[in-house]
C-alpha cells in the first residue's frame, strides 16, 4: 500500500510539473505575441519598425548569452569548427531572421486572431517540406490531412473582416521560412549529433540573425528611424519585451526537454485559441462565424496531425522496447548456454 501510495504520489508530482510547463510557456508566448503587437501597431505604441524590434530582441540575447557561456560559464559551449559554423549554423541563422522579421511585420497589418489562424498552415508547410528533402516520407492520408487543414485556413482567410493581402504574404513567408529552418535543424545539426540548448542556440545564432537583419535594416528603417528625432528608445517597454522573448526561448526549451515536441505542439493549439479569445474580449478584433468555422476546421486537421504524431511515437516507442527485451532475452539465453556448457565440462573432468 505504501509502496503504490509512493509511486501514485511520484505520478501526480510528474503531471503538475508537465501541466507547470506547459503553463509557463502558454503564459510567455502569449505575453510575446501580445506585446509586440502593442509596440508595432499604429494604434497602440506606434512604433512600425519591426526590423529594428526583431534587431533589439537579438542583440539582447546574444549579450545574455554570451555572458553566460563566456564571462560566468555557466554553460558550456558545443564544439564547432569554423566550417561546420558556416554550413550549418548560418543558414539556420538567415531563416530564423527572415522568420522573425516577416511575423512581426504581420503584426501592423493583421490582427492577432488571424494571425494565430494563418500560423494553423505550420505542420502544412513542415511536412511539405519534409518531403521536399526526403526527411518525411509522403503518404496520401497525411496529404489529405493537409488539404483540410489549407482549406480551413482558406475558409477563415475568406471570413476575415480586415483582410490585408500584404499582411497575409508576409506571414505565410514566415511560416515558410520558420518550417524550412525546423527541417534544416534536423538535416544540419541533429543528423551531425549536435545539439543545442535554448542559451548555446541563442550564443550561435542571434548574432548571426542580428549581422542579416543589419543589410535590410540600414535599407528599409535606417533613414526613416533617422528622419524621425522625436523618437527616443523606451529602455522600459523593449527591455522587458526582450525579456521576454529570451524568457521564451528558455521555456521552448523546458518544455520540450522535460515533456515532448508533441506536448508543445498540443498546448501551442490551446495557446491559439486563448488568443483568439483574448484578441476578440480584449483588443476587440472582429472574429466572424466564418473565421471560427474555418479556423474550427483547421483545428480539427492539426489535432487529427498531433493525433497521428503520438500514435506513431508509441508504436516506436513500443518496437525500441520490444526490440530491447529481444536482445536482453537472446543475452540471457546465451549466458545460461555458456554457464551450462562449463559446468558440463566441469562433471566430464
Amino acid at each position: 500500500m505504501g509502496k503504490g501510495g509512493a509511486l501514485s504520489e511520484g505520478v501526480v508530482k510528474k503531471v503538475l510539473l508537465s501541466y507547470a510547463y506547459v503553463a509557463i510557456w502558454i503564459f510567455l508566448s502569449f505575453t510575446v505575441i501580445v506585446y509586440n503587437k502593442y509596440i508595432l501597431d499604429r494604434k497602440m505604441y506606434n512604433w512600425p519598425f519591426p526590423i529594428s524590434l526583431t534587431m533589439i530582441h537579438m542583440a539582447f540575447c546574444s549579450s545574455i548569452a554570451y555572458l553566460l557561456v563566456r564571462v560566468f560559464k555557466l554553460v558550456e559551449p558545443v564544439s564547432m569548427s569554423r566550417e561546420l559554423y558556416f554550413q550549418s549554423v548560418v543558414p539556420i541563422g538567415l531563416l530564423y531572421s527572415l522568420s522573425l522579421w516577416f511575423s512581426n511585420s504581420a503584426y501592423i497589418f493583421l490582427s492577432v486572431s488571424f494571425i494565430q489562424m494563418l500560423k494553423a498552415l505550420m505542420p502544412v508547410a513542415v511536412y511539405s517540406i519534409g518531403v521536399l528533402f526526403k526527411k518525411d516520407a509522403f503518404k496520401s492520408d497525411t496529404m489529405l490531412n493537409m488539404v483540410s487543414i489549407s482549406i480551413g485556413v482558406a475558409i477563415a482567410a475568406y471570413g476575415e473582416a480586415k483582410f490585408d493581402s500584404w499582411g497575409v504574404m508576409l506571414q505565410l513567408l514566415a511560416v515558410a521560412f520558420e518550417a524550412t529552418r525546423l527541417v534544416l535543424i534536423q538535416i544540419l545539426l541533429n543528423a551531425k549529433g549536435i545539439s543545442l540548448n535554448p542559451i548555446t542556440s541563442l550564443y550561435y545564432v542571434a548574432p548571426c540573425c542580428f549581422a542579416f537583419l543589419c543589410v535590410p535594416w540600414v535599407i528599409v528603417e535606417y533613414p526613416l528611424l533617422r528622419d524621425t528625432s522625436s523618437f527616443h528608445l523606451d529602455f522600459a517597454i523593449f527591455g522587458t519585451n526582450s525579456l521576454c522573448a529570451f524568457a521564451l526561448n528558455l521555456a521552448v526549451f523546458l518544455l520540450v526537454g522535460k515533456t515532448s515536441a508533441l506536448t508543445m505542439n498540443v498546448a501551442g493549439v490551446v495557446k491559439d485559441w486563448l488568443l483568439i479569445a483574448f484578441s476578440w474580449s480584449v483588443i476587440k478584433d472582429t472574429v466572424t462565424p466564418i473565421n471560427l468555422f474555418g479556423y474550427g476546421l483547421a483545428f480539427l486537421g492539426v489535432a487529427y496531425y498531433n493525433h497521428s504524431k503520438l500514435q506513431g511515437l508509441k508504436a516506436a516507442e513500443a518496437q525500441k522496447k520490444a526490440q530491447q527485451a529481444d536482445e536482453e532475452a537472446g543475452r540471457l539465453l546465451e549466458e545460461r548456454e555458456t554457464d551450462g556448457s562449463g559446468r558440463k565440462s566441469e562433471t566430464q573432468n
